[in-house]
């Protein structure tokens, strides 16, 4: 008996080594066969050859995408290159766009240049047609790397490739927005759905492992396909300028934002294990001045088609033979202006440095000179100027001989033989008349803004007086930016603070949270919502709203988050600030 449990236990033993085993050698080669892809991606470059002239991080430039492109692809040649669509000069949307000739030119370099890159396709978008089907057909024919439409109608468009990368099967698919159809010289389109859906279809029937659509419909719509058709892994947005962050989710599918002008590369870095995605990673690689220029691009880009592209600090640039491969900027020292800034001195979230930037970047020959208040120079130009708000910008008359001038003058007040920079456009961080309530915080914000209960969150706890975004008019009513729905959202809201205070902020909180659902009863717990109707449908619900935006009339603030400190100091947020970040803006 004993040696019979003896035998038995070698049995079980033996077989625990075995599972064991077979467990760590399934979990190494599960992890060996795991395939790091890379998708470089970009959308809406418009044929930006050059970087933008940005006060902030003037980023961008063909010549350092393909220097990036290259060592990316060195370090990993699993990568696929591809493009959203909106490649093409002309157009709406192209900032720098001249004339038909230089426009295509442009368009040209453009295409070479993603030639030289090794992009593998991308999509047709509306302006891709703007100089016309047949110059869009020939560039197609010269070009190395494919044009792709599934709903164009015409063999000349390619549906969709399947691109094999390590094992790995991808099928391409590229959209054209239905906004084409009156620049396609008679090419009609079909419906994005169906034809998307028959592509998807295909591509599962060619076993390809993982979907990408470039789509150039616009994200609305494209969020609506998401819904209609499955089998979609990643989706490459085009037709769209908005941004607001670079990557997302929309149940599986991997959504990307590529940047605007391609002043940044999108980076996505997929884990592929059996044939799916097992997981990924999005980045944001800036174009900047620390890529050096490609030295292969360099010789095919001409070094200005504008103006516009021959930016140096402090001087005037003039563009020679535009658009020829022996152009060169010309630089002349420029005709001086004066800006004089105003800032008080004891204004620690007064910022006049990006205001500064960029009027440096838009007019050579600025000469900057600063004045503090309440120094008697700054203190007689407040009073003389009757100004409310500093800091404040002072062009000298000179200004008018600027041919930037013209793009300006909307947003500049004369004054005393000078202009104003108009505070609306410059901003105002400090109301030296005011007087100053040690500990008083108020807040401006609209209930409608997508970051507003996040906001609220976290600002709650600093007790801040809430205003809201709606201004009154002549007629006695009210108006905000969505209408008579915010109004409506306003008046309940002011109505909940004066009959249920100890509920406000959870109210508030709860319906910025949920702001497209018309059920806001549903935020006030067990309290009286017929109570708040009869008050919000009244002159009372009237009377406190005009008292509650009161003081943004006073202040002329239309846009937020905005925050008053002490009664007296400005200043905005992006995003949605922690805790101690308000708590250290607060403190100063």
């Amino acid at each position: 008996m004993r040696n019979k449990v003896h035998g038995s236990w070698f049995m079980v033993h033996g077989l625990l080594v075995l599972v064991a085993l077979f467990a760590a050698h399934y979990l190494l080669t599960t992890t060996a066969y795991a395939k790091e892809i890379t998708i470089l991606y970009t959308g809406e470059t418009h044929s930006m050859l050059y970087p933008c002239s940005c006060p902030k991080e003037p980023d961008g430039g063909v010549a350092r995408r393909a220097a990036l492109v290259k060592q990316l692809k060195k370090n990993n040649p699993n990568t696929l290159l591809l493009d959203s669509g909106g490649f093409f000069a002309g157009g709406l949307m192209d900032e720098y766009m001249q004339n038909t000739d230089l426009d295509k030119a442009r368009t040209l370099v453009n295409l070479k240049s993603m030639e030289m890159m090794g992009y593998d396709a991308a999509a047709v978008g509306d302006d891709e047609f703007n100089f016309d089907r047949n110059f869009l057909e020939s560039s197609m024919n010269q070009s190395n790397f494919k044009f792709l439409s599934c709903n164009i109608k015409s063999d000349k468009f390619l549906p969709y490739i399947i691109k094999e990368i390590d094992g790995v099967r991808f099928g391409i698919i590229g959209l054209t927005t239905l906004s084409a159809t009156e620049k396609t010289g008679g090419l009609k389109l079909e419906q994005p759905g169906p034809a998307l859906r028959n592509a998807v279809q295909e591509l599962k029937a060619k076993k390809a492992d993982v979907i990408i659509v470039l789509s150039h419909l616009g994200e609305s719509e494209d969020a609506n396909l998401i819904d209609e058709v499955k089998g979609i892994d990643v989706l490459i947005l085009g037709h769209s300028r908005a941004k607001e962050k670079s990557s997302d989710k929309i149940k599986s599918t991997i959504v990307l934002r590529p940047a605007w002008q391609g002043r940044q590369l999108g980076k996505l870095t997929l884990n592929i294990s059996g044939g799916k995605i097992a997981s990924y990673k999005n980045e944001e690689l800036r174009l900047s001045d620390q890529i050096k220029d490609d030295p292969d691009i360099l010789k095919i880009l001409p070094k200005c088609f504008s103006d516009a592209n021959c930016k140096r600090k402090g001087f005037v640039g003039s563009c020679q033979n535009p658009g020829a491969i022996n152009s060169e900027c010309i630089f002349t020292a420029p005709s001086r202006v004066s800006l004089t800034v105003v800032t008080p001195k004891e204004c620690d979230i007064c910022d006049t440095k990006t205001t500064v930037d960029y009027l440096q970047t838009q007019i050579p020959g600025l000469v900057v000179t600063y004045l503090y208040y309440p120094d008697a120079k700054a203190a007689e130009l407040v009073k003389n100027l009757d100004v409310k708000g500093m800091p404040f910008y002072l062009l000298s008359k000179d200004i008018e001989n600027k041919s930037v001038f013209a793009a300006m003058k909307d947003n500049l007040e004369p004054k005393a033989g000078m202009y104003l920079i108009k505070p609306q456009v410059s901003g105002i961080s400090y109301f030296q008349d005011r007087k100053v309530v040690k500990g008083k915080l108020d807040i401006f914000i609209s209930l409608y803004d997508k970051d507003t209960a996040g906001i609220l969150a976290a600002i709650k706890e600093f007790n801040p007086v809430v205003h809201f975004l709606a201004v009154e008019q002549e007629n006695g009513g009210f108006d905000a930016a969505k209408g008579n729905v915010e109004v409506e959202e306003y008046l309940r809201a002011v109505c909940v603070q004066k009959y249920y205070p100890q509920i406000f902020w959870d109210y508030i909180i709860c319906r910025a949270g949920n702001i497209d659902s018309s059920w806001w009863e549903d935020c006030l717990d067990k309290f009286d919502p017929a109570r708040i109707k009869n008050c919000a449908k009244c002159s009372e619900g009237q009377e406190l709203l005009k008292e509650n935006i009161s003081l943004g009339k006073e202040l002329k603030i239309l846009f937020g988050p905005t925050y008053l400190v002490d009664n007296r100091q400005v200043f905005g947020t992006r995003g949605v600030p922690t805790k101690k970040e308000l708590k250290k803006t607060l403190k100063r």
